[in-house]
């Protein structure tokens, strides 16, 4: 005897070896045995095989029209040998039986099951109809898929997989046709998804692609402002006595955070001004201007463009502008004019006078080391650079002292081995980029006189008020770095530890209210010690232990970590973009390791064949492949060895992201299946790379 059952929902035959009131045991065509529940075994039958009769019952099965099925089922609940008795003859063939039940387990939209044996209920009419135009319409989508699918391996981008293409590569709806299209046509031509689109020209620019990857994962609700007033500031603000201070900023700088005055030159005691920028007098915690600022956490900085942390018109009422008295948190440090050793520190709230702007990319060539020792070597001074030579010789002074004892506490001198590159564009005909914008990339030495004034000054505002808060038990946000040992990253964290990567026993930034969350909370503590003094920690808005500032840390790490990632990569993109502009085809570079070399004039890190056998810091000449200025790769060729040069002590991958930089765009779209490692940098005005076109 054999006998037609259900096993987990699909149907199988095969010959009954013993039977019992609960199970019955069974021997499949395979071979295998196996105990079936009664309840299970739906049919039993003498003739044909098992094998014969499903293959009977399938071919049968096919030939029932369901509609016609359903027309002659009854409205009440019926097994299946039932409705083969109305469909085919009375009493049906086991062959009939088993292919009506075959069809009735395949066609759930027509008939549910209604509990175990092989009982069924039709359909309603209403439920029919809808099921069926349902699935009616699954078939047109379907067939719209295939269709677009066929576009794509044929090397043609359907219109609406373009309308959606950063959608479906960034944040896709994976039920979405378009998605499916995509992914589908990917399997057949065996291409990646991304390379499938640029072959079929979806990508038209990739400048585009990578601004709107960077949206669609930070910004996905665009990058605007909520219409949001600047807060009033205090009106009991007391006006700084005998004050002109003075910025040191790049020519696109608006976000003007920090200004420096000097007093009692000539007195042998002389009064150094750190003047900050002070939203946290008027933006509140909790406010909605602190939650828009929370929201993004920094200005994101690339060539050409920035988006700021804080709305244009707020920025504009708490920046350092020139011309009149300004919000400022000013550190007064009284300075030994002979020694330069620090005897004092004042922290006051007041308006500070803003006599000038200075902006260095205009002004390096002219405030030279040779300058500021004589200033008749530099007769073309402007007229308000040339009254401020006397200030700006002694910031030198102080600068090289403060570095040098900075120096010491390292263990090591601080080596800038290469410059800093400045990216502008020229061309623009918009506000918004396209892309195809000339770009022009200049340098700038690192430490030169101006930079170093400024970054002197804001690593002694850090420090000292570092130290302050954590002395007045006041919770704040440092950045530590236990030592210079290979591996050894900079931290995040409450607590005021050591910076051994500058030199100082604790560093909190609180330089940069305007451009950086973490600055802006640090300031509304600094404000709370101002005001209160020894009882701050009781008026500040966040208390020890606070879990707000642990979220805060770890939220800001996260986004200032991919927002320089994005920077990088719009600045290889750029100079990708160079590359091509100029007709550059081969370029002179030093190896680095791995086959990785470092251009010698451009900022630009690439793979190259021909490597073996060179040592580090070795010269090369490198013929360039080909450019894909998405996956933002180049590589080359070594065509010739110039000579061996020096490592230069310091010039190892910790200060900048080499690997990252050299090869190909690790390109996460979403539809693909199957700073921290530096040491910090002085808070000095924002990269150069932000300059948008002039």
């Amino acid at each position: 005897m054999f006998a037609l059952f259900d096993d987990a929902g699909k149907l199988h035959a095969g010959r009954v070896l013993a039977r019992g009131e609960a199970s019955v045991q069974l021997e499949l065509e395979s071979g295998r045995r196996l105990k079936v529940k009664s309840a299970h075994v739906l049919l039993t039958f003498e003739q044909p095989s098992p094998a014969a009769l499903l293959e009977q019952a399938t071919a049968l099965a096919a030939q029932i029209d369901l509609d016609l099925a359903w027309e002659f089922a009854p409205d009440e609940e019926f097994g299946f040998a039932d409705l083969a008795a109305l469909y085919f003859s009375d009493p049906p063939s086991v062959e009939q039986q088993a292919a009506t039940l075959l069809k009735l387990h395949e066609a759930p939209h027509y008939f549910r099951r209604a509990g175990k044996g092989g009982r069924f209920r039709k359909a309603p009419a209403d439920v029919l109809r809808q099921a069926l135009a349902a699935i009616e319409r699954k078939k047109a989508v379907q067939a719209q898929i295939d269709a677009w699918a066929a576009e794509l391996v044929a090397g043609r981008c359907p219109e609406a997989v373009r309308a959606q293409l950063y959608r479906i590569l960034f944040r896709p709806d994976k039920n979405a046709p378009e998605y499916k299209a995509v992914v589908h046509a990917a399997r057949e031509a065996h291409l990646a998804p991304l390379a499938l689109l640029q072959r079929a020209g979806a990508i038209t620019s990739a400048y585009q692609f990578h601004w709107q990857r960077f949206l669609f994962e930070h910004f996905p609700r665009g990058t605007g402002f909520p219409d949001l007033p600047a807060p009033p500031l205090p009106d009991d603000l007391p006006l700084a006595d005998g004050v002109a201070a003075f910025s040191i900023d790049d020519s696109s700088t608006t976000e003007i955070d920090d200004a420096l005055s000097v007093q009692g030159l000539g007195s042998g005691t002389v009064t150094l001004g750190i003047h900050i920028a002070a939203p946290a007098l008027a933006i509140a915690p909790g406010s909605a201007l602190d939650e828009v600022a929370r929201q993004r956490l920094s200005t994101v900085y690339m060539p050409g463009h920035k988006i700021t942390m804080l709305p244009d018109a707020v920025v504009q009422a708490y920046t350092l502008l020139e011309g009149a008295p300004r919000p400022a948190v000013s550190l007064y440090l009284t300075i030994d004019e002979a020694t330069l050793e620090v005897r004092g520190a004042t922290t006051r709230l007041e308006r500070v006078p803003i006599a000038h702007n200075l902006r260095h990319d205009r002004l390096d060539a002219v405030v030279t080391a040779a300058w500021l020792d004589d200033p008749a070597r530099a007769p073309e001074a402007p007229p308000e650079v040339a009254a401020l030579q006397p200030q700006l010789a002694f910031l030198w002074r102080l600068a090289q002292a403060c570095k040098a004892r900075r120096e010491v506490v390292r263990g090591r001198p601080e080596t800038f081995t290469r410059p800093d590159y400045t990216f502008r564009l020229e061309g623009m005909t918009g506000p918004e980029l396209t892309g195809e914008e000339t770009v022009v990339i200049g340098t700038r030495a690192r430490g030169a006189p101006l930079d170093l004034m400024v970054a002197e000054a804001m690593i002694l505002a850090n420090s000292h008020w570092g130290q302050w808060l954590a002395e007045l038990g006041v919770p704040a946000i440092y950045r530590s770095q236990a030592s210079l040992a290979p591996g050894v990253k900079v931290r995040m964290g409450t607590k005021a530890l050591p910076h051994a990567g500058i030199g100082v026993p604790c560093y909190a930034w609180s330089t940069s209210p305007l451009r950086r969350y973490t600055d802006l909370v640090n300031q509304w503590q600094i404000v709370a010690c101002a005001r209160h003094g020894a009882t701050a920690a009781l008026a500040a808005p966040f208390k020890p232990k606070d879990a707000a500032l642990l979220a805060i840390i770890s939220a800001f790490d996260a986004a200032y970590t991919a927002y320089g990632q994005f920077q990088a990569t719009m600045e290889r993109y750029w100079t990708l973009r160079y590359l091509r502009q100029q007709g550059i085809t081969e370029l002179e570079a030093a190896y680095l390791k791995d086959n990785l070399l470092r251009a010698e004039t451009l900022p630009l890190v690439l793979t190259a064949l021909g490597t073996d056998g060179l040592q580090r810091g070795e010269r090369v000449r490198v013929r360039l492949g080909a450019v894909d200025e998405v996956s933002l790769e180049v590589s080359g060729t070594v065509v010739e060895r110039l000579g061996a040069t020096e490592p230069v002590e310091g010039d190892t991958l910790e200060g900048e992201p080499e690997e990252a930089l050299a090869t190909p765009l690790a390109v996460a779209v979403a539809l693909d299946e199957g700073d921290e490692g530096q040491t910090d940098a002085a808070p000095a005005p924002p990269p150069a790379a932000a300059a948008p076109a002039t």
